[in-house]
């Protein structure tokens, strides 16, 4: 796995990044991000659930989360870039959704939640640029309560050993420019997930073939 970006930096990466994150990151996926994220939030999120977004970003994921959710539903949108967030607020604004949302922002290695504070937590495409992954997954497990779900989606490696090469090619090259990266790279959660105490609910790997994502909707068995 390449290393990861300095915090710092990918604070102001993604700052510059909100105004065409949406743009981006769809076009590069060939549009598998939104599918991924409908498929994480209609398997996780029910009526007046509290949900955490983690990694909200500009609110994509969030607000379809709102709109399973409901009146009475409630949901938290965590993110480590004030740029993604103040274009989240905007979108809740204009979908009339913003009174449904909190805002916060840190870093998703350490929440500032208490433990079992919300019904489901999600993360799409958050996690992949993070120093510590794992540490983070944690963080998710650490805040829902038990019996309740998590949704992630984060990239993954290719399958085939050609495709793997190539992809490292090209990656190799647009890592090189943090605009066009974000930072991202395949990442692995599942093994220390099961190990914390899920269930398994759903897997689904989807998107182009050098960059694909693993989609997972995970239960929270132990306390």
């Amino acid at each position: 796995m390449r290393p990861s970006l300095a915090t710092d930096r990918l604070r102001r990466v993604y700052d510059r990044a909100a105004g065409h994150y949406d743009f981006q990151h769809g076009f590069l996926t060939a549009g598998s991000d939104a599918r991924g994220r409908r498929l994480v939030v209609e398997r996780s999120v029910s009526s007046d659930d509290r949900v955490l977004d983690c990694g909200a970003g500009t609110g994509s994921t969030a607000l379809l989360a709102a709109r399973r959710a409901g009146p009475r539903g409630r949901i938290t949108l965590f993110d480590l870039s004030e740029g993604m967030l103040e274009v989240a607020r905007r979108r809740a604004g204009n979908a009339g959704l913003e009174s449904r949302m909190d805002f916060r922002s840190g870093d998703m290695e350490s929440l500032p939640f208490e433990d079992a504070s919300f019904d489901v937590v999600l993360s799409t495409y958050s996690l992949c640029p993070l120093y510590d992954p794992e540490r983070a997954a944690a963080e998710l497990y650490r805040v829902t309560r038990p019996g309740g779900r998590l949704g992630i989606a984060h990239s993954t490696e290719p399958e085939g050993s050609f495709t793997r090469w190539l992809a490292a090619r090209v990656e190799g090259v647009a890592w090189k420019i943090p605009a066009l990266s974000l930072g991202c790279r395949a990442v692995s959660v599942l093994p220390a997930l099961e190990r914390a105490g899920v269930r398994v609910l759903f897997r689904r790997r989807l998107g182009v073939p050098l960059w694909p994502f693993l989609v997972l909707v995970l239960e929270k068995t132990r306390r």
